[in-house]
């Protein structure tokens, strides 16, 4: 069983930054590094968007175009973690924000990324931005 838990949310001004944390805890056996681990968000009343990948290996960061330049994804393999550093954000962002695991070395994983393609899901992390 993989169970994912994100924390890192709040409250933050326009303009500031947040950063999210995914812990992992993966399935005996296996490596925290052969899954691919997206973020994902969901503002209300819209659908959930993908918003950045890591692949397996850390090979691959994806982002979408919307982030690109200004969010950051990174994993630390010692601690079963991957990051999202979020900067200049805007109240556009407001949403939940959940990170998702999906086991495979492939690249195509973190192709958009699309949720289809992810196994394992957290809860969520509510971001505010506003003044």
């Amino acid at each position: 069983q993989v169970q994912l838990v994100e924390s890192g949310g709040g409250l933050v001004q326009p303009g500031g930054s947040l950063r999210l944390s995914c812990v992992v805890s993966v399935a005996s056996g296996l490596a925290f590094g052969a899954y691919a681990i997206g973020w994902f968000r969901q503002a209300p009343g819209k659908e959930r968007e993908g918003i950045s990948c890591i692949s397996a290996g850390d090979r691959s960061a994806v982002y979408v175009d919307s982030v690109k330049g200004r969010f950051t994804i990174s994993r630390d393999t010692t601690k079963n973690t991957v990051y999202l550093q979020m900067n200049s954000l805007k109240p556009e962002e407001t949403a939940v924000y959940y990170c998702a695991a999906v086991l495979g070395w492939g690249s195509h994983y973190c192709s958009g990324p699309r949720e289809s393609l992810f196994d394992y899901w957290g809860q969520g992390t509510q971001v505010t931005v506003s003044s």
